[in-house]
């Protein structure tokens, strides 16, 4: 079909006046009416090149010479078409802040539909200008440090074919606009406040420093104007990219999908009319995305779309020789009556770890193959080939690696079970759901055939989410170590045992996503832990708080996404306050560049038990270690009252379990610790001091200690104790303060648990403080057993005695970079 033709059908869909006559060279006076013309000519008025209608036969320098005016003309539009999507959003926010007021100028639903869509359309576009401006003002190779733009070496394609796939966003603005427009128009006869503003908005015309009027009305024209334009635009720039340029065939599959959206739009307008309930609601497009569908334990990947009556999955075929792109029907469900379930995760079988580590491995050497031949002169060929097996490695990885399970069962009996890779992606279909089923809604049985044909035009995402087909490396996008430090959390209105759940995106070389451990139930959770992601390529971390209740399923209390900067994130901790809803998070994050070793076939966790503490700690990034919290945080919600706590040993076996999962992985361990019998959990702890290769307190400090007790004077006695104490290591001596708070908060209980201070130094005492062992380096007198266990015994009774311990600081500070930054969810 005519580029042309289908820019004139797509105007006539949303009933815009065609006007085709000379007469449009005349300015007129109203900024709409001019716009309603304008969009029928190419934003880079190609006329003005000398552009024939027909190819003809030109150099192939030619042709990159008339590439480069065109690409230089795309940018200077879209910088107008920035500044007036700037100019549109300007009275946002104060409009916003009206609308909670006792006289609202708009409502907040009258704002939301107003300006619908526009925040992301500009977000994207900036994106878009970005990465452009970049791509022709950045300096390389070339005589006197110029760059040869009129080369080969000037690659865009991945920048329009990142904003194609983006297009989806324009979708939800079309099929919003009247609403907008009806908005609009009403506020604007009834409120003369509103009336003032939309009559007189300003746009600023750049360097000149002129400004251009315009109403509300017009500029919401514009997004509509320019996703027409963006087509044309795409037409323009093939005509000029020579066949053998590597833009060539990334640039025509950008066309393909534009085209394809703008005749889509017309489509969609006429079936969405087709189809209407009986209460009046349309059935409309809510989301559409690509889901893993399991069926009798086979994976494949699906194209999911939701719509306001039901859901209905469809097998992609793609576009062959003479053959259009289509979809095929696989199943389909009524949301009426539809019940969700969704697991946290699963665990992958021995295999499946096998066959994700080989795929991963054969991306990660392929990937910096193509980084290697980027700047030399291997032949596009390879990079081309290379990029499409990047391509399909990458889709057999979407089609494995999902562990989150939603399942969906129908009030008729059919069920079905969806994968999904992210946390993230399947609450926001888990949500979209909920709200379209909560509605009293009513399924009016679809023509299958219609329906599932109409997807290609419908749909919202044209492709699976590949990094390999994003736009080329950003050098903002980070390639390293990233750190996430997750402190604590705030703003519950009940007490709920909690985790959060981090994600990032990139290359899926390593695991991409990981959690801390469940909190015991609190108002005021706290985990202090440290989580590590090898990312490459990644540019975005999504934050999500989970609640765990016992026999229900998992519930998210809120997300949010937090832009990632190599050159705002450093090898210094910045630390972060997210609100996620009600929640407020409270994280620290840091970034160290460097090359990325291929992924490892497991990534074991480093034993916690038998290992030095100051290893330890160092390692977990924290001054107490994580076992020793979670059982001391276990004793004091479920084994204060129990008697005789810490000298009742639990069974060999069960402490013997906890032991191994902690050893293996904390967020499995913190799990069982749980449900485990409390006198297991308190066996744990004192086995972990007891395995300690050097003593808590360090085997050094004994004999001073010891001296210590043949202080008369109390008071005396326990300054110097605590002296003494300062001389430990950190961790050491943090880890022992918390142990001893603990102990105390144990101790006031002795009415009910027994289990008094002396008590408590007598279990702890010889697995806190030892003897030197003669003959390794260590001097002074010998120590029969007896005379230790006193030592040991009173040493640490006295310390329980004191009754103004320091307090004991559970983690390192992560604060050392300015100041707090908070970002609004």
């Amino acid at each position: 079909m005519d580029v042309y033709q289908e820019a004139l059908r797509y105007l006539e869909s949303q009933q815009v006046p065609v006007v085709v006559e000379a007469e449009t060279e005349a300015l007129e006076e109203d900024v709409f009416q001019e716009e309603a013309v304008s969009c029928l000519l190419s934003p880079l008025h190609p006329e003005s090149l000398d552009f024939p209608d027909t190819p003809t036969l030109c150099s192939p320098k030619e042709m990159l010479e008339r590439r480069l005016v065109v690409l230089k003309g795309i940018l200077e539009t879209e910088e107008v078409y920035l500044r007036e999507l700037e100019a549109l959003l300007m009275p946002m926010k104060a409009l916003r802040a009206s609308a909670g007021t006792s006289q609202p100028v708009l409502s907040s639903r009258q704002v939301q539909t107003a300006f619908y869509q526009v925040p992301e359309i500009r977000d994207m576009h900036q994106s878009f200008y970005s990465g452009l401006k970049a791509r022709l003002t950045e300096p390389g190779p070339g005589e006197d440090g110029e760059m040869n733009y009129t080369g080969f070496n000037l690659v865009v394609g991945d920048l329009f074919l990142k904003m194609v796939n983006q297009f989806g966003l324009y979708g939800g603005f079309i099929g919003n606009y009247k609403e907008a427009v009806e908005v609009v128009r009403k506020c604007t006869h009834s409120d003369p406040r509103f009336r003032t503003l939309a009559q007189s908005m300003m746009s600023s015309n750049g360097s000149n420093k002129t400004r251009t009027k315009y109403t509300f009305e017009a500029l919401l024209y514009k997004p509509l104007d320019r996703v027409t334009k963006t087509t044309l635009v795409l037409h323009d720039l093939l005509k000029t990219t020579p066949e053998e340029h590597g833009d060539y065939t990334v640039l025509q599959e950008a066309l393909r999908l534009s085209r394809s959206f703008l005749s889509g739009v017309n489509e969609s307008s006429q079936c969405k009319r087709e189809v209407m309930l009986s209460h009046g609601m349309r059935r409309k497009l809510m989301r559409d995305g690509f889901v893993v569908d399991v069926s009798e334990g086979e994976r494949s990947l699906r194209h999911l779309f939701l719509y306001t009556d039901l859901l209905l999955c469809t097998r992609n075929k793609h576009a062959t020789r003479g053959k259009q792109e289509q979809y095929r029907f696989c199943w389909y469900l009524p949301l009426a009556g539809l019940k969700l379930r969704w697991v946290a995760d699963q665990e992958r079988s021995l295999d499946a770890h096998l066959r994700l580590h080989t795929i991963r491995t054969k991306m990660h050497l392929l990937c910096q193959q193509l980084r290697q031949q980027a700047n030399r002169s291997r032949g596009l060929a390879f990079a081309t080939r290379g990029r499409k097996k990047l391509e399909q490695m990458e889709l057999t990885l979407l089609t494995l690696s999902p562990v989150y399970t939603l399942e969906l069962h129908s009030p008729s009996g059919k069920s079905h079970t969806l994968l999904l890779s992210s946390l993230c992606e399947l609450e926001e279909w888990r949500e979209v759901i909920d709200k379209l089923t909560k509605d009293n809604i009513e399924t009016v049985p679809p023509d299958l055939l219609t329906l599932t044909s109409a997807c290609v035009k419908l749909r919202m995402t044209q492709q699976p989410p590949l990094h390999s087909t994003q736009a080329a490396e950003d050098e903002k996008s980070l390639c390293g170590t990233l750190s996430v430090a997750i402190h604590s959390a705030c703003g519950l209105q009940q007490p709920a045992s909690l985790y959060v759940c981090v994600e990032v995106d990139g290359y899926e070389f390593y695991d991409k996503q990981a959690k801390t451990h469940s909190s015991v139930h609190s108002l005021n959770p706290h985990w202090d832990q440290e989580l590590c992601f090898q990312v490459d390529g990644a540019q975005d971390l999504r934050v999500l708080c989970v609640s765990q209740s016992d026999g229900q399923d998992d519930a998210v209390l809120g997300k949010a996404s937090v832009k990632l900067d190599s050159k705002a994130l450093n090898k210094r901790w910045r630390r972060r306050t997210l609100h996620l809803g009600q929640v407020e998070v409270t994280l620290s994050l840091k970034y160290c560049p460097h090359p990325l070793e291929p992924p490892s076939a497991t990534a074991q966790q480093r034993p916690v038990f038998c290992v030095p503490i100051e290893a330890l700690s160092q390692h977990e990034g924290v001054l107490v270690p994580h076992v020793v919290r979670c059982c001391v945080e276990e004793v004091e919600r479920r084994g204060m009252d129990e008697v005789g706590i810490y000298r009742v040993s639990g069974t060999t076996n069960d402490i013997g379990t906890l032991k191994n999962a902690f050893n293996s992985n904390l967020r499995e361990a913190v799990t069982r610790l749980r449900s485990a019998e409390v006198n297991a959990v308190s066996g744990v702890l004192k086995l972990f001091f007891r395995e300690l290769p050097e003593p808590l307190l360090p085997t050094k400090m004994f004999q001073s200690l010891a001296k210590t007790l043949e202080i008369q004077d109390i008071d005396f006695r326990l300054v110097s104790m605590l002296s003494l104490l300062q001389s430990c290591a950190e961790p050491n001596r943090h880890t022992f303060l918390y142990l001893l708070h603990h102990l105390q908060r144990v101790s006031k209980k002795q009415d009910v648990n027994r289990m008094s201070l002396m008590n408590l130094a007598t279990v702890f005492g010889p697995s806190l403080l030892r003897h030197p062992v003669v003959g390794l380096g260590h001097g002074g007198p010998t120590m029969d057993i007896s005379q230790e266990v006193v030592v040991q015994v009173q040493v640490v009774f006295c310390y329980l005695q004191c009754n103004n311990l320091p307090e004991a600081q559970t983690s390192l500070p992560h604060d050392t970079d300015a100041e707090d930054e908070t970002t609004h969810v």
